[in-house]
């Protein structure tokens, strides 16, 4: 069976602002694929690229090189009514679950949108957001409520039944549980991972914690400076890395024991030190090219 998703050679440049600026390369040669129900986990700092990545499958970032194929398809350049038809079958669960649901509407009027917009009205609209509370693990008397009166862990489980309303096969999840407590992110990773199972959707989760990829992913890529470093099987990424960077990562992630914890910082700051004098390389053969 092929890839669900298929990225080769993905190049995002964003136009320069203001006089004498040039354009920004967010992505360079990006290339990576995910299967029908598998997680696929993106991993990185701030500013590596990774929700550009994200932003592109969506149709958000403007692609300059390079496909992205869905089930064979090329959607990098698609149309707004092409990319409005793709809709039901892509879509994403942001980082923050209170912006990103409207504030004057109630819960059963959220996961009602998307349905009106398909044709699904009257009762079989309202079975549909029953439904959806019940896969979330939400109170049926919740439709009635707004997200103000919801807790973040349960207003993000709204943001997911919203993303689950058209049955998709693949959620691009960006940063989704970055906003919650470790308790509630733990509850809400086992919520995605349940809802994989019984439904067989794929992610690609997106996150700039190894430690929560790791419990969630089946393959890891990891991006530096708008490029793939790393990829492989979640459990070696995450725990034997290869690359330089991706050991950085591992060591930023704190341990209870302060011993090893000191050794861990110690380490990691070699590895930086290290990863600069890489970073300075690829710098100035970037400028000897431009």
């Amino acid at each position: 069976m092929g890839a669900l998703l298929e990225v080769e050679d993905l190049n995002v440049t964003y136009p320069a602002r203001g006089f004498g600026k040039k354009p920004f390369q967010a992505l360079t040669g990006v290339a990576l694929d995910i299967r029908a129900g598998e997680t696929m986990g993106l991993v990185g700092e701030s500013g590596s690229g990774k929700t550009t990545l994200g932003r592109a499958v969506l149709g958000l970032a403007p692609v300059s090189g390079g496909s992205i194929r869905y089930r064979g398809k090329e959607i990098g350049h698609l149309g707004k009514r092409a990319r409005r038809a793709l809709s039901a079958e892509l879509q994403v669960v942001f980082q923050d679950p209170y912006s990103s649901l409207n504030p004057s509407m109630t819960i059963g009027q959220i996961l009602a949108e998307p349905l009106t917009a398909r044709g699904v009205a009257g009762r079989a609209a309202h079975e549909r957001v029953r439904g959806l509370l019940d896969r979330v693990g939400l109170p049926s008397d919740a439709v009635s409520r707004l997200p103000r009166e919801f807790s973040g862990g349960q207003r993000q489980r709204v943001a997911i039944a919203r993303a689950l309303a058209l049955d998709p096969k693949l959620i691009v999840c960006d940063e989704p549980v970055s906003a919650l407590d470790l308790s509630t992110q733990a509850r809400v990773l086992d919520l995605f991972i349940e809802i994989q199972e019984r439904t067989g959707v794929a992610y690609l989760f997106i996150s700039h914690d190894l430690a929560v990829v790791r419990h969630i992913s089946h393959r890891v890529a990891v991006m530096y400076r708008g490029e793939i470093v790393e990829t492989g099987p979640g459990a070696q990424v995450t725990g034997d890395p290869e690359h330089p960077y991706t050991r950085r990562l591992l060591m930023a992630a704190p341990v209870p024991d302060p011993v090893l914890q000191r050794q861990r910082r110690v380490e990691r700051r070699r590895l930086r030190d290290g990863q600069q004098e890489v970073g300075d390389q690829f710098a100035a053969e970037m400028a000897a090219r431009a």
